[in-house]
């Protein structure tokens, strides 16, 4: 571990950020650039007096979790956040598992499509990043556990329910024969991690389907570029579905936008108004 050049490199990053650039009102009384000490801290999930004696060069070795929180916070490139790995003395190696670390600028992406429903998955399709609309169209993912944000789990393992967004039947079918073949491929990908591996398992216990396109050992799956949403507040919705891989990322974003003047567009600017209000729900 490199104190010194760990605080310097701290210390340049967090002076070249923005407190807009994070959400932070810029404030009139700031005399340092770029954001303060505690905001870092804050960001990074981490004590301000953790942060500062690291800034200090007279902080202990940070866990690699830490070193995380902080290229987050400081939203570090790939290259960045590699270099403060090895300054800390903690060097990224190669993955035992999907990775669940979302870019920066993919987040940004989201926000800043208001007209469009946006989800980020990891190699195992969990849902590990959402817009607003996303909520309004498939549901809250923040008030789920991690486990159920799964997308396998919810279309192999979890009954249906009328107050829970639904696919048409053939998009239900083509999505579970790509979700089989996909993961199949993860989990060579990924042979050590103990999550993917519970999770074929659960899936193979749980769910004759799955079992059946799990033996038929296909690894190639056709991409689905239209979805019909059958929401329980406004009905069904025909949307395209458009599919962007994060190679570096082992991740995908996924995208649902209507045509424009159509039904389904007045279906999503309705549900951004109302989100996840439940207008069933006597007053």
């Amino acid at each position: 571990m490199d104190r010194e050049e760990l605080a310097g490199f701290l210390r340049g990053r967090r002076e070249r950020i923005a407190p807009s650039d994070v959400g932070l009102p810029a404030g009139p009384r700031r005399r340092t650039p770029g954001l303060r000490r505690e905001e870092v801290a804050q960001l990074a999930f981490i004590s301000t007096e953790y942060y500062t004696r690291l800034e200090q060069a007279r902080g202990p070795h940070p866990s690699r979790e830490v070193i995380d929180g902080l290229a987050r916070a400081l939203r570090l490139s790939d290259a960045e956040c590699h270099h403060l790995h090895h300054l800390a003395g903690t060097p990224p190696g190669p993955p035992d598992g999907p990775s669940r670390h979302v870019r920066q600028s993919v987040l940004d992406l989201l926000r800043r499509l208001p007209d469009t429903a946006g989800i980020v998955l990891s190699a195992t399709f969990e849902v590990i990043a959402w817009n607003d609309l996303a909520v309004a169209l498939l549901g809250d993912y923040s008030a789920l556990p991690r486990r159920e944000r799964n997308l396998v789990r919810q279309a192999f393992l979890t009954p249906p329910s009328p107050d829970r967004p639904l696919h048409d039947p053939a998009d239900a079918e083509a999505f579970a024969r790509t979700a089989a073949q996909r993961l199949r491929a993860a989990a060579a990908r990924y042979p050590g991690d103990p999550e993917v591996s519970t999770l074929v398992a659960d899936l193979l216990a749980g769910s004759p389907e799955f079992a059946r396109l799990w033996a038929a050992h296909d690894v190639h799956a056709e991409p689905a570029l239209r979805k019909t949403v059958h929401h329980p507040l406004v009905g069904p919705i025909a949307l395209a579905c458009d599919v962007l891989d994060l190679a570096d990322r082992d991740q995908h974003v996924v995208l649902y936008t209507a045509e424009p003047g159509s039904p389904a567009e007045e279906a999503l600017r309705l549900l951004a108004v109302i989100g996840t209000q439940r207008m069933d729900v006597p007053g």
